[in-house]
């Protein structure tokens, strides 16, 4: 899964590196204020894939003294504060752009025109364009995000999208998969505001668009926070994965009673469980270690996401 996390964020980040700058060329020859909201977009997502691909290379990392699980929970953090920084900042600037456009009437020059190697073409045609080019990109950069989540969805045997958003650990690639999401969504607003306003000759369907673009943004920027802060804190196994692991240590030979049971992610499908597991008083020690490591490769073997196991025999 770490190597479709990584292609899925690169994939989105040459993406959006080139639409910013097509973008950003869209607003200067137009005004739009749709296409500066959509340049805010693109250039806060392609620093939101260089935050991911470091949370990713950081969490990498060999476990030493200060962090003997490793460095696993730096993806989730990583992913928290694209949320909460670049998001949130994205959508903020995108909001008051469309705002001050609405509510000051600025006037734009979507019916000028363009000379490019010598032909003269409207102006607006260069947005449509970087906007059509756009949902290109970001098409391919989304089915990339929904194949690696569909994939996991499989695997976990989950119901769906809804599901996965609140289960997954990965949560590299369920942000890409909601940046991708919302891009498009984004790309089909600018898309239609730009085009009503150049029918209408009213700027207000431009402006409304750079203010909904905002208003998406921060939305999905206050979802993701609230899905990686579960995991930042701290987050157990769903309760049925954690009841078929119990189920497991309470049916193993010599084993009285599970007398507590607890899991919880360290890292993108890394979990650690610890027990406290009541074995038969007529085990002498030796064979209580044995069925503790048995147990530990019987939960290990039953849960792949699993990777760290403690029992601590009780009297």
């Amino acid at each position: 899964m770490a190597g479709q996390s990584t292609s899925v964020v690169l994939a989105a980040l040459f993406a959006n590196g080139a639409i910013a700058v097509l973008k950003f060329v869209g607003y200067l020859l137009t005004g739009s204020p749709a296409m500066l909201s959509e340049t805010y977009h693109s250039v806060s997502d392609t620093g939101n894939q260089i935050f991911l691909l470091f949370g990713i290379f950081y969490g990498r990392r060999e476990r030493d003294r200060q962090h003997p699980f490793g460095y696993g929970k730096a993806q989730f953090f990583y992913a928290f504060l694209v949320s909460v920084m670049l998001f949130g900042i994205a959508g903020w600037e995108s909001i008051k752009n469309g705002y001050e456009a609405i509510v000051h009437g600025e006037v734009h020059l979507l019916h000028g025109q363009v000379t490019l190697l010598g032909e003269t073409f409207p102006a607006v045609w260069v947005n449509y364009g970087v906007l059509l080019g756009g949902i290109a990109f970001e098409s391919y950069a989304f089915l990339k995000a929904y194949k690696a989540t569909k994939a996991e969805i499989r695997e976990r045997d989950w119901s769906g999208f809804v599901e996965a958003f609140r289960k997954t650990s990965d949560v590299t690639t369920l942000t890409a998969l909601i940046e991708d999401t919302v891009a498009l969504a984004g790309l089909v607003l600018a898309l239609v505001g730009i085009y009503l306003t150049q029918v209408t000759g009213d700027p207000v369907y431009d402006a409304a668009s750079a203010l909904l673009i905002g208003v998406l943004l921060m939305g999905f920027a206050l979802a993701l926070a609230w899905e990686n802060k579960r995991l930042l804190i701290g987050e157990s196994v769903p309760e049925s994965a954690e009841r078929d692991l119990r189920t497991i240590v309470e049916e193993f030979d010599g084993v009285a009673h599970v007398d507590g049971l607890r899991t919880v992610y360290f890292g993108p499908n890394a979990v650690l469980v610890t027990g406290d597991v009541s074995f038969d008083p007529d085990l002498d020690t030796a064979e209580i270690d044995d069925r503790i490591s048995a147990i530990e490769d019987a939960i290990m073997e039953a849960e792949s996401d699993v990777q760290k196991v403690y029992i601590e025999p009780e009297v």
